[in-house]
């Protein structure tokens, strides 16, 4: 999952991407507002973080100005201020969650697993598709109750195919939600992890979990309960 985080306090920012990336996210970084409105127009997002005192563009702002523009993943509020009355001055600019400074960040790693599931239409952090389960708190996948080793990147791809069953993804729109900007999109890595990801799920391709659509991209096979 790729996430922006639009934070001013550089120590802050810095301590926030490295817990979000040792989660297993992949974090682009902006350090006003009008930096993170740029970011948010350009790049496809799972989740926006965004502090209210911003200094170019202050956060409510930039919140509004994204759900002008239809930029519709969801976005958490970081701020030191935690009346009531704020919190529904945020909610009604356009967030969807709400985090008071200073926050434990083992809590805001719940609130954008909770977002994501639920922008996917998914309640619990264990997703099932026939055998397959990928358990979205503890990063744990199984097979018929059997763990499997997956490495980070492994992880994060599976994880996203997880959360969109019977949905076609192209291998430039994977990268977009695997990696940061800078990455090559011309790169095959992700027809690598593809390969990787069947040959350690479906070894005997009995599934069929992961299909390939001639120039399209690929597809993960929605499995019934039976299967």
């Amino acid at each position: 999952m790729r996430l922006l985080l639009v934070e001013d306090d550089l120590a802050l920012q810095e301590n926030v991407k490295q817990h979000l990336i040792n989660a297993q996210y992949t974090v682009d970084v902006a350090s006003n507002g009008e930096e993170g409105l740029f970011q948010a127009q350009e790049y496809q997002y799972d989740v926006a973080i965004i502090d209210v005192g911003l200094p170019k563009l202050d956060g409510l702002s930039l919140i509004s100005q994204l759900r002008e523009q239809d930029i519709s993943y969801p976005i958490i509020i970081l701020t030191a201020r935690d009346s009531w009355q704020d919190k529904v001055i945020g909610l009604d600019a356009g967030a969807d969650d709400y985090l008071s400074k200073p926050f434990q960040l083992e809590e805001l790693v719940a609130r954008i697993n909770a977002l994501i599931r639920r922008s996917a239409g998914k309640a619990s952090p264990v997703i099932q598709n026939g055998p397959f389960s990928i358990n979205t708190r503890s990063l744990e996948i199984k097979i018929h109750q059997q763990v499997i080793n997956l490495s980070g990147s492994e992880y994060k791809l599976f994880e996203y195919l997880m959360l969109h069953p019977g949905s076609v993804h192209s291998k430039s729109s994977l990268i977009e939600h695997i990696y940061d900007q800078d990455f090559d999109l011309d790169s095959n890595v992700i027809e690598v992890f593809i390969r990787r990801l069947r040959k350690k799920l479906d070894p005997d391709n009995q599934y069929q979990l992961i299909e390939t659509l001639r120039g399209q991209g690929y597809r993960l096979r929605q499995l019934g309960q039976n299967e």
